[in-house]
């Protein structure tokens, strides 16, 4: 492809750079946009990817239908299936409709599949089923589905060993991998990352009304030397964090090592602060003192109830509502604590014989519900005794066996 079409592609979608590797990436990318050939991105995390198959998808015969990405790693094994092909009503838990998924929303369209290799087993078999016949089957149905969608992925993951451990299926890789392409590595596109470090400077003071940074001769040459192992976004991040931390605005070697380890051959990531070193041992002695802190809320709330429940069994002992500091408590009687209610019996189909022997629930024993409570209770609620039993924490039946004993006895 021509230098100035290059350019042109360059500046429409942001990309800063004119090492060889990125712009043997772009051409193929360019190349195979008008095929229908399934492409697989290969490159380390943060190298940027993600804007192959916006560019593939663009300059295609399908630019005019959706285009969707999505990170396969960022989504539950247990959805999975569903998210990409879609779900019949009531198939799992949760589906109270059906749903086409990506592959049926997508169709005549193209789906950018990141991170790839982290795709469970079962759905590469259904991916690798689209693949080849462009067939699949929405998870819990029966008819088989037909959609006519571009694949484009991409991974950060050694694809041959991942074919060797057994965690990605060896057919499926080579029908991804018709049309490969390699972006490279931050590191080995030389003069590029100087380039980016002033694009990103400069946007960062644009949006925040900052002066610019800039680098000294040798700073520069620090940067160039540096393995960059998070690659574009670890270059992004560290010039943000210069850019608003350093009080200097142009920066040097001495500054430029607060924010990268010194090593040139280092592929540690990026550490604020002078040491380059992080231990543990704050976070692990933070956790015991949590822990720690937590076991003694929890007796500390076990010798409470245990306090209040010793109070509650003597007020049970002198027949009635015990009132402790200011707050009134009812005795529950532990042996009214049954774990089944009636209409749970009815409901599991339980014989109404059976169902009869079980006790109903007495959140409140009978003989502490005194007349004048019960008969405030139903003055608050005009009467009606449902009501009453709910503010009361009792059964209806609870209410109305205690009216009647209290009916008795006067």
């Amino acid at each position: 492809m021509k230098t100035s079409e290059l350019q042109k592609v360059k500046q429409r979608y942001n990309v800063v750079g004119n090492c060889d590797a990125l712009n043997r990436a772009l051409d193929v990318a360019l190349q195979v946009a008008s095929t229908d050939l399934s492409v697989l991105i290969v490159g380390e995390s943060g190298v940027g990817k993600e804007i192959l198959p916006r560019i593939i998808h663009d300059h295609s015969p399908r630019r005019r239908e959706k285009y969707f990405a999505i990170n396969c790693g960022s989504i539950p094994e247990g959805t999975i299936d569903s998210e990409l092909f879609g779900h019949e009503k009531g198939s799992f838990t949760g589906a109270i409709g059906e749903s086409e998924g990506y592959f049926g929303v997508t169709n005549k369209g193209t789906i950018f599949l990141d991170e790839v290799g982290e795709l469970p087993l079962a759905t590469q078999a259904r991916l690798l089923r689209v693949l080849e016949t462009g067939e699949y089957i929405r998870v819990g149905g029966q008819k088989i589905m037909k959609t006519n969608v571009r694949i484009v992925a991409a991974t950060n993951v050694n694809m041959q060993k991942a074919i060797s451990e057994g965690r990605f299926r060896e057919d499926l890789f080579y029908r991804l991998n018709t049309i490969p392409i390699q972006m490279p590595a931050l590191r080995d596109r030389g003069e590029d990352i100087l380039l980016l470090f002033r694009l990103f400077a400069m946007q960062m003071a644009e949006k925040y009304h900052l002066p610019k940074i800039t680098l000294t001769d040798d700073a520069a040459q620090q940067m160039l030397r540096y393995k960059w192992p998070g690659n574009v976004r670890q270059l992004k991040n560290i010039t943000e964090q210069m850019s608003v931390l350093s009080e200097q605005r142009v920066i040097d070697v001495e500054t430029l090592s607060k924010f990268i380890p010194q090593d040139e051959e280092s592929t540690q990531l990026a550490v604020i602060g002078s040491s380059g070193e992080h231990s543990y041992e704050n976070e692990r002695e933070l956790l015991y003192k949590i822990l720690y802190e937590l076991r003694g809320n929890v007796s500390d709330l076990r010798r409470d109830m245990n306090s209040l429940r010793k109070q509650l069994d003597e007020a049970r002992e002198l027949g009635g509502a015990a009132s402790f500091g200011g707050i009134t408590a009812l005795n529950p009687a532990p042996s009214t604590m049954p774990t089944v209610r009636r209409q749970q019996a009815e409901e599991n189909n339980i014989e109404e014989a059976e169902a009869e022997e079980i006790r109903e629930p007495e959140s409140l024993n009978l003989n502490d519900l005194g007349r004048q409570m019960l008969e405030k209770a139903l003055e608050r609620n005009g009467g009606n005794r449902k009501k009453a039993a709910q503010e009361l924490g009792i059964s209806d039946r609870t209410l109305y066996r205690r009216l009647k004993q209290l009916e008795e006895e006067s």
